[in-house]
C-alpha cells in the first residue's frame, strides 16, 4: 500500500521510511491513501478473509507481503462481561482478550508490524528496552524471521518474562534502572553495533500493529465505536495507534460515531499521564486539522522523576513516555480522563476477573480499577458502552493464585 509519514504536529511529510519523529519533535504516524485502499477492501470482502490483524493489510506498511513475519497475531476475542454490567448499573461492558495474541500480549500486534517492516529492509539485528513484554514479543518475532534481538531490561522485571525471551533466543541486559535507563543501553548499542531500535516511537511499525485493536473492536461491535475505553498507558502506543485507527474508519466512512472517550490507567506511583492530564484539563487548547489526521498538542506535560517512581514493574511503569503530550492531548480531544489506581486495587480487581474467568495481567486488571472508580464517581452511565483492555495474562507475572 503507497504511504507516507504525516507529522502530528506540524503536518510535515516525509516519504516512508523506519523513523519516528519529525525535526520538529513531534510523533510521525503513517499516512495511507485511503482512497486507494477502499477500491480493494470493503467491510462485505472483510468477511472473507483470516481474522488476524492482516485482514486489514491494504492499512498496514509492510508492502510485500511475503515478508509478513506473523505468528497469528490479533482476532483476539472481545466478550460481554454481564456479571459486570449487573453490579455497576451500566449498558455494555467487554473486554477485550489481548491475553490471547501470541507472546501473550498486546505487544504482539506492533513486533509484527515492525519486524516486518525490518525483514523487507533484510535487516539483521532488532533491538528494544522493555518493561517485559514488548522484549518477548520482539524475541518471538525476530526468532520467527530469523534475525537476532537484543532486549533491555531493568533488573526487576518478573521473571518468566526473562526466561521467556531466553526461551526465543534473545541477548538480554539486565538494567540497574528503569525503561528510559535501558533505551540509554539500547541507543548505545544501535550506535557501536548497528542494531535496528524498535522501541516505542522510534518507528512506525509498532503504532500500526497496535492500531489494529481499535479496527477489530468497531468491527466486533458491529461498526460501532463504544463510548469509553479503558486502557492501561505506559508509553502510549496503544492510545495513539487507536486514536488513529478511528480517524481512519471515519475518513472511510465506514463508522459515523464521534470518538470514543480514552480514560487512561496508571498505577499509583508513575503517573505521569494523569498529572499531565490534570495539569492540562482546564487550560488546554487543542487543535485539530480538517481532515482530523493530525492533532496538535498543547497539554501540559512533564516526567515523572526517577526518585519519585515507586509502582510494579509493569507495563504501566514508564516515567517518561516518547510523546506524552501527545497522549494527553488525545485524551482531552476525547473528553476522555486519566486515573491512578493503587496496587491494592489492582490486585482485587486481578481476583475479581479471575473469578470470572479471565487472566488478568496487572495492566489489564488496572482497566477493572479505573471503571470502578469511574462508576462510584458517575463518570459512566447506563448510556455508555464502555471496553477494557486486557493486555497480558496473569501468569506471565509469576501469578498462580490469589
Amino acid at each position: 500500500m503507497k504511504c507516507r509519514l504525516l507529522c502530528v504536529r506540524c503536518a510535515k511529510t516525509y516519504p516512508f521510511q523506519l523513523m519516528g519523529k519529525c525535526e520538529c519533535g513531534g510523533v510521525l504516524l503513517v499516512d495511507y491513501d485511503l482512497e486507494r485502499a477502499v477500491r480493494t477492501m470493503s467491510k462485505s470482502e472483510l468477511k472473507e478473509r483470516p481474522f488476524t490483524m492482516w485482514r486489514y493489510r491494504e492499512l498496514l506498511p509492510v508492502h510485500k507481503e511475503e515478508r509478513i513475519v506473523s505468528l497469528g497475531e490479533g482476532g483476539t476475542p472481545l466478550i460481554r462481561m454481564h456479571r459486570l454490567e449487573e453490579q455497576l448499573s451500566l449498558k455494555q461492558v467487554w473486554v477485550k482478550r489481548e491475553e490471547q495474541n501470541p507472546t501473550g500480549s498486546f505487544k504482539a500486534r506492533g513486533m509484527s508490524v515492525a519486524v516486518s517492516l525490518l525483514h523487507e529492509r533484510g535487516a539483521g539485528h532488532a533491538a528494544v528496552p522493555s518493561n517485559g513484554n514488548a522484549a518477548s514479543a520482539l524475541a518471538a518475532y525476530a526468532a520467527r524471521a530469523g534475525m537476532k534481538a537484543t532486549v533491555a531490561l531493568p533488573r526487576d522485571c518478573p521473571a518468566p518474562i526473562i526466561d521467556e525471551c531466553r526461551y526465543y533466543g534473545a541477548a538480554i541486559e539486565l538494567i540497574d534502572g528503569l525503561i528510559h535507563q535501558a533505551g540509554e543501553r539500547i541507543e548505545l548499542g544501535v550506535r557501536e553495533n548497528g542494531w535496528y531500535h524498535v522501541g516505542t516511537m522510534k518507528e512506525p511499525g509498532r503504532v500500526e500493529g497496535k492500531k489494529t485493536m481499535g479496527y477489530e473492536v468497531a468491527e466486533q461491535l458491529g461498526w460501532k465505536l463504544p463510548d469509553v475505553i479503558v486502557y492501561p498507558t505506559g508509553g502510549g502506543s496503544g492510545v495513539i495507534g487507536m486514536w488513529k485507527a478511528f480517524r481512519e474508519l471515519q475518513a472511510l466512512g465506514w463508522v459515523n460515531d464521534p470518538m470514543p472517550r480514552f480514560v487512561c490507567v496508571q498505577e499509583e506511583g508513575c503517573v505521569p499521564v494523569v498529572e499531565g492530564f490534570a495539569a492540562s484539563r482546564d487550560t488546554a487548547a487543542i487543535g485539530v486539522a480538517a481532515d482530523k489526521r493530525r492533532l496538535t498538542p498543547r497539554a501540559v506535560f512533564r516526567p515523572t522523576p526517577n526518585e519519585r517512581v515507586t509502582s510494579q514493574p509493569t507495563g504501566m511503569r514508564v516515567p517518561a513516555p516518547p510523546d506524552g503530550g501527545l497522549i494527553v492531548s488525545i485524551v482531552l480531544e476525547s473528553q476522555g480522563s486519566a486515573m491512578a489506581v493503587s496496587a491494592t486495587e489492582i490486585a482485587e480487581a486481578q481476583r475479581r476477573l479471575a473469578g470470572m474467568g479471565v487472566s488478568a495481567s496487572p495492566e489489564g486488571a488496572a482497566t477493572l480499577a479505573g471503571l470502578l472508580k469511574l462508576a462510584a464517581q458517575g463518570c459512566v452511565t447506563d448510556r455508555d458502552r464502555v471496553v477494557l483492555f486486557n493486555t497480558a495474562h496473569a501468569q506471565k507475572y509469576g501469578v498462580t493464585a490469589m
